[in-house]
């Protein structure tokens, strides 16, 4: 299994990703955001968490219009699998990949702690080593985490059971108490908590590790 972790100027998660695929059995490679083509068979693309550009402009927009964006669209485009955590689901909402935005925090404050995530939905590759409803311990460390989608969108995830991952107790605000949601053919993922921040037990939980197990699992190479 070849996993990428997408490297942008202001990434701070990227080697905490990598080293979650790598211990899920994942051969890892790190792409810079200047490269204008993903690793010749890669089966899953990570976007890292970070400040990426220095979350100038807005979080997730310049690093949208990086090369390597282009080629992350055109993986997912061909039904490839990605995750996107904290900054790097803020940049596959403004590629478009994924629906939505991200707002800054209701209470305009930076928020670094384990919540509670409660699995709205096993349906998904990423999603099936646990069950739906199930209640999970994952790290969230975001200042624009507030996600927002019209009615529309809104009831489109609904219908389509596309929600992945709802909080416990809502931190930033964000519609419908909304975690991670799922694209379309369920191949890419968004979500604001970091499951490579709960990996190991050395940093004091393990509750994403079944994410990456799940993954792992991959047969199909994008």
């Amino acid at each position: 299994m070849k996993a990428a972790v997408v490297v942008f100027p202001g990434s701070n998660c990227d080697r905490d990703l990598a080293v979650a695929f790598e211990q899920a059995g994942f051969d890892v490679s790190m792409v810079w955001h200047k490269d204008s083509a993903l690793p010749e068979g890669v089966d899953i693309v990570g976007v890292p968490g970070g400040f990426s550009y220095g979350d100038y402009l807005r979080c997730g927009a310049i690093a949208a219009q990086s090369p390597i964006c282009q080629a992350v669209v055109e993986h997912a485009e061909r039904g490839g699998y990605a995750l996107g955590v904290c900054n790097g689901f803020q940049i596959l909402t403004e590629t478009g990949i994924l629906p939505g935005a991200l707002l800054r925090n209701a209470g305009l404050k930076y928020i670094c702690k384990t919540v509670e995530l409660n699995v709205a939905t096993a349906d998904s590759v990423f999603t099936q080593g646990y069950n739906a409803g199930d209640v999970i311990g994952i790290p969230i460390a975001h200042h624009d985490g507030n996600y927002f989608a019209d009615d529309e969108t809104l009831a489109q995830l609904k219908d389509q059971d596309r929600i992945a991952f709802t909080y416990g107790d809502n931190p930033n605000g964000s519609r419908d108490d909304i975690a991670g949601i799922l694209s379309e053919n369920r191949r890419v993922l968004g979500m604001m908590p970091h499951p490579e921040r709960a990996a190991d037990s050395g940093h004091g939980g393990t509750d994403g590790t079944a994410m990456f197990r799940a993954l792992a699992e991959l047969s199909v190479s994008a």
